[in-house]
């Protein structure tokens, strides 16, 4: 037999089994894509991506910058932790994050404690068919920008504003309350009203899921209503509180424009300074470093809060 039609066989066979491997191969893909999970992917794939590229991507360049330093217009690429270190000695930016996450831990309290009643009284007081009336009200305020919603608290709040005018007018105070605008007490005021629908939905969801049953039983067995909201109904609606502190802790511990608009000095945030550090100082690793230590320690101080909750409303053994 010729040499060559040796090697045209020899050469033959590897040939067809790659061909058939390549086959058995997209027919496996074919199979994983027509399957549930194969669909399930490709329905999440464009989401994922989408949030990639908009989320992860962003963040990883802010986390990357933070370990770089700003040599005057330049940005030195060599790995260093002088920006963590500077920022978490310096008392200036202890200040203005202890301040931040006060002032955030305040608006959460007052927002959550105000919502909390408007919304046990749509769920258990009104009327099935004009809940969703109620609801439509509460959503007027974003009707308006946000910042048309800041100035007009920064008119009301004003020496010469509203609240001043009646109560000098009532003979209550004989000069304007200072203490009302440009510190932290505006801050606390304006964010409240901005995030009080973001607190009221989720709390009126939650308690619309309550099985009234529930109620009844603890009244049939003596409860009093003070008791049977306290050991019934509030720790049934603890995650719509949960829902609702976190939706307005969290965005708030990163607030840039009240506190610009009405806070003054004495209520500057810890975002203030981040903007301060990116555009006036040019320094964006300084930045940076702030937004992350910022992100950190909101989600170390989130995470805790839902832990706590958890245990205070799981089962107890």
């Amino acid at each position: 037999m010729p040499p060559s039609s040796i090697t045209g066989a020899g050469d033959g066979a590897p040939a067809q089994g790659n061909g058939q491997t390549m086959g058995d191969s997209q027919s496996r893909l074919r199979r994983a894509l027509r399957s549930e999970g194969g669909k399930g992917l490709t329905i999440v794939s464009p989401p994922l991506v989408y949030t990639l590229l908009l989320l992860a991507a962003p963040l990883a360049t802010i986390v990357l910058l933070s370990f770089w330093t700003q040599q005057f217009l330049t940005i030195d690429t060599n790995f260093t932790l002088a920006n963590y270190e500077e920022a978490l000695t310096d008392p200036l930016y202890r200040e203005l994050m202890l301040r931040s996450l006060r002032i955030s831990g305040l608006v959460t309290l007052a927002t959550v404690v105000t919502a909390f009643p408007i919304a046990y009284f749509i769920s258990f007081h009104v009327q099935s068919n004009r809940k969703s009336l109620w609801l439509f009200l509460i959503t007027i305020p974003f009707w308006t920008s946000y910042l048309i919603r800041v100035f007009l608290w920064r008119v009301i709040l004003a020496y010469d504003g509203p609240v001043n005018g009646t109560l000098l007018g009532l003979g209550v105070i004989d000069e304007p309350l200072g203490f009302i605008l440009y510190n932290a007490n505006a801050v606390v005021i304006t964010l409240a009203h901005a995030f009080a629908p973001f607190a009221i939905l989720p709390i009126f969801v939650s308690l619309e899921r309550i099985d009234r049953s529930l109620l009844e039983a603890a009244r049939d067995l003596g409860e009093s209503h003070v008791m049977t909201f306290f050991r019934v109904t509030l720790p049934l609606a603890m995650p719509g509180v949960l829902a609702a502190a976190l939706i307005v802790f969290i965005p708030t511990v990163g607030d840039y424009v009240t506190p610009r608009l009405v806070g003054g000095s004495g209520g500057t945030m810890i975002a203030n300074m981040i903007y301060a550090q990116i555009f006036d100082l040019n320094n964006r690793p300084m930045g940076a470093t702030l937004a992350v230590l910022a992100m950190g320690t909101v989600a170390v101080i989130s995470i805790g809060l839902i832990l706590l909750t958890r245990r205070w409303t799981g089962p107890k053994r």
